[in-house]
């Protein structure tokens, strides 16, 4: 099993990322109830910059595990990441250790972070969705927590949102078919449906 370091760092940080959060950047959160309180879990949503892990974190009590891409563990910032409890990927492979990671983490009853589209999106248009968030649905039997995040990062914004929907489960071996679904349900959070 593996060794989960990120507590000292949420205990300190997660407090300050959320003050920090709710002062200069006020944003609206709704459906966070959604979020199980313990079990395996996996919060999926679209990628709008670079603060949106920051975001999430101010947004549960609980640690994030994150999915991430492998530059971000390079030089001094590698022992900061591997001490966060990050899982890194490689995003110019199909990546199994990442995957086979992200599972061991679930079927610990840990909570990932994922944003499926791989990469923050280009001009608030949502890339299509890898598989990866489907696949650790369907063999750790997680349920997925979509969440939709609109709005810009200023400070004071005050359109500023991110919403939770309710648990996805994937209840189909068509995992291209449980993809669109998914891609679906945060498009219509974005819209408010």
């Amino acid at each position: 099993m593996k060794k989960y370091n990120d507590v000292l760092f949420y205990k300190i940080v997660r407090p300050i990322i959320t003050v920090i959060f709710k002062i200069f950047f006020t944003p609206k959160i709704y459906g966070k109830e959604n979020i199980n309180k313990s079990g395996k879990v996996i919060l999926a949503g679209n990628h709008t910059s670079n603060l949106d892990c920051l975001l999430l974190i101010s947004t549960t009590k609980r640690s994030i595990h994150f999915l991430a891409k492998k530059e971000l563990w390079k030089g001094f910032k590698k022992v900061i990441f591997s001490n966060l409890g990050l899982i890194p990927v490689d995003r110019k492979n199909k990546d199994h250790k990442a995957l086979t990671d992200a599972i061991e983490y679930l079927n610990n009853d840990k909570l990932i972070g994922i944003f499926p589209e791989g990469t923050t999106e280009k001009e608030g248009v949502m890339l299509p969705f890898k598989m990866g968030v489907i696949k650790m649905a369907n063999v750790t039997k997680s349920p997925i927590i979509p969440f939709a995040i609109t709005g810009k990062y200023r400070l004071f914004s005050r359109d500023l949102k991110i919403v939770f929907g309710k648990p996805l489960y994937v209840d189909s071996n068509n995992f291209e078919e449980e993809k669109h679904r998914l891609e679906k349900c945060i498009q219509n959070l974005i819209r408010g449906d």
